[in-house]
Order: structure tokens, then C-alpha cells, then sequence
């Protein structure tokens, strides 16, 4: 079927620049601007005021890059797993693998690599933090291998994993972490993930599920009831996180971070209904940039009330 010169081949060309064009295959393949998800490693430190504690600081680092190593061993897998599949998608088509710039085999010796890699370096933080691996790396698997093709238990699964970032990174510095931001990075995880669902369904049209087999089950009205609610329910949690989490400022003055979040959803809703964006939410982090100043500047405000007030 013949596509139009079109928002959909612009789209893939696009993130194919974005995620590093002129870098090797390989590197290519291991999805670079994806490492930005390992980011959440460092909440722990954060509201746990050890950020300029230098072990502390150095664990968390080496947390977020073992996060890294095995997302990366993970995408691997899964490209050599849906290379034909992906070849119908407008972006996915670019990956090296499915593209013909990278040999299966090669990257499944490297996926090995890099998981056993993570695991061994999981293992010198501390057993825990291994067990997280550990478990991360089984669902990621199961996702692979059948989760994907579950409809709403896949985005639940992608969740997960992000949750389980958050975790490992409490996880490695031996602090308790509130449950609000257990549910919080859950629920954002929710939201960006049955986005990425719904331009998914748009940009492939009738070719929707011949790229993911549970595509066929979703609507475009299912979908949007389901980004409506968790939208909702994103901005409820996190506004209670700001004042009630033990670990916060007694005086609420985290509350004042609450815009940054309403602005960063709304910029979100807009590109996915405005712009039809929202396929590569890694690749609108770094090119988007409201999106990017409101993060940042969340960030930057949550350093300075957390550790100032």
C-alpha cells in the first residue's frame, strides 16, 4: 500500500535525525535518546536530600547507567523479534535492524551481553537492586514475547518498568520513597504510553494490525477515554504527593510545582491531538521546546524547594 509524501514519512525521517542518524547501527539500535527514561533513577536522590552526597550521588549514577545496559539489551531483543513488523511502521522502518543495517545475530550477542553486563553490575550495588533488575529485565521480556499483544495489559507493563526505575533507584541508596511517587510515575507512564497507542493507531490507519496484533482491539474514542481519565487522575496524585508524601517540605511550597506539571500534560495533549504527535515521546523531550523548558524548569524548581526550604 502506497503512502502519501506525507506527515508519516516526515515523522520517521525526523526521528530517525533526532535519535542520531550519523551514529553506528549498533548504537543506533540501542535507542540513546530511550536512556532519558532512566532519569526517574534520580528521584530517590532528590527528595531523599542526598543528591549532593557524593556516594549517594555515585550509586544513583551507576543505577541509572545499569538501567540503561539492559533497556538497551532489551530493545535489541525486541527489534530482532518484530524487525518484519516493523518494516510496515512509517518510523520503526529506519531502525537498523529491521532497515538491514545491523544483523540479528550480532544484535542479539550484544543484547546477551549487555543483560548479563547489568546484572553482574546490579549484583555489585547490592542483591536487592539485582532483584529489581532481575524482575525489570523478566517483564520486559514477557512484554517481548506476549505482553505486547495484550490489549491495556501492554501499557500496563510499559508502566511497570517505569516504576520499577523509580524503585531501583530507592532501592540502591537504601531509602524508603513514598508511595505517591510509586503512583505518580505509574500513572505518567499510563498517560505517555496509550498516547504513543493512539498515534500509533492514527499514523498506521488500516495497516494498524499488521504492525501490533492488539491494535485492531483499540478505538480511537477507547483511547481517548482512557488518556482522559488517567490525565485526571495524574494531576490529583501528584497534587497530593506535593503536600501529603512524608518526604516533602512540611510547608506545601512543593505545591507551587503543580503548574509545571499542568503545563507539561497539556503541552503533551496538544501534540498528540494537534500536532499528531506522540509515537517517539523521547524524541519530543529533546525537540519539543516548551515541553523541554517546563520539565527543566520543574525541575530546578523542585531542587531548590526540596533543598532550600
Amino acid at each position: 500500500m502506497a503512502t502519501e509524501p506525507t506527515r508519516v514519512q516526515r515523522t520517521g525521517l525526523t526521528e530517525a535525525m533526532a535519535t542520531g542518524v550519523r551514529l553506528p547501527a549498533m548504537l543506533r539500535a540501542m535507542r540513546p535518546l530511550q536512556w532519558t527514561k532512566n532519569a526517574l533513577v534520580f528521584a530517590a536522590v532528590l527528595f531523599a536530600h542526598k543528591i549532593f552526597e557524593p556516594e549517594p550521588l555515585l550509586r544513583s549514577s551507576a543505577a541509572a547507567l545499569i538501567f540503561c545496559a539492559v533497556s538497551s539489551g532489551i530493545y535489541l531483543i525486541n527489534d530482532v523479534r518484530d524487525a518484519e513488523q516493523d518494516r510496515l511502521h512509517p518510523r520503526k522502518r529506519y531502525r537498523p535492524i529491521a532497515v538491514g543495517e545491523l544483523a540479528p545475530r550480532t544484535a542479539a550477542l550484544t543484547a546477551g551481553t549487555l543483560l548479563a553486563c547489568g546484572l553482574l553490575g546490579a549484583l555489585a550495588i547490592g542483591l536487592e537492586f539485582a532483584g529489581v533488575i532481575a524482575g525489570y529485565i523478566a517483564l520486559m521480556i514477557a512484554y517481548s514475547y506476549g505482553l505486547k499483544r495484550v490489549v491495556i495489559l501492554d501499557v500496563f507493563a510499559i508502566a511497570a518498568g517505569f516504576v520499577a526505575r523509580a524503585a531501583g533507584g530507592a532501592v540502591a541508596i537504601d531509602v524508603p520513597v513514598s508511595p505517591w511517587l510509586y503512583v505518580c510515575t505509574g500513572l505518567g507512564a499510563l498517560f505517555i504510553g496509550f498516547g504513543k497507542r493512539r498515534n500509533e493507531l492514527v499514523t498506521l490507519e488500516g495497516m494498524a494490525g499488521q504492525h501490533r496484533a492488539n491494535l485492531d482491539a483499540y478505538s480511537l474514542p477507547l483511547l481517548d477515554q482512557i488518556i482522559a481519565i488517567v490525565s485526571a487522575a495524574m494531576i490529583i496524585s501528584y497534587s497530593l504527593y506535593t503536600f501529603d508524601a512524608p518526604s516533602v517540605p512540611q510547608n506545601h511550597a512543593l505545591m507551587l510545582t503543580i503548574p509545571f506539571v499542568l503545563y507539561a500534560i497539556f503541552r503533551y495533549l496538544f501534540l498528540v491531538y494537534q500536532k499528531q504527535l506522540g509515537g517517539s515521546p523521547e524524541v519530543l523531550l529533546v525537540t519539543d521546546r516548551p515541553l523541554l523548558l517546563c520539565i527543566s524548569g520543574w525541575g530546578v524548581a523542585s531542587l531548590l524547594i526540596v533543598y532550600l526550604s
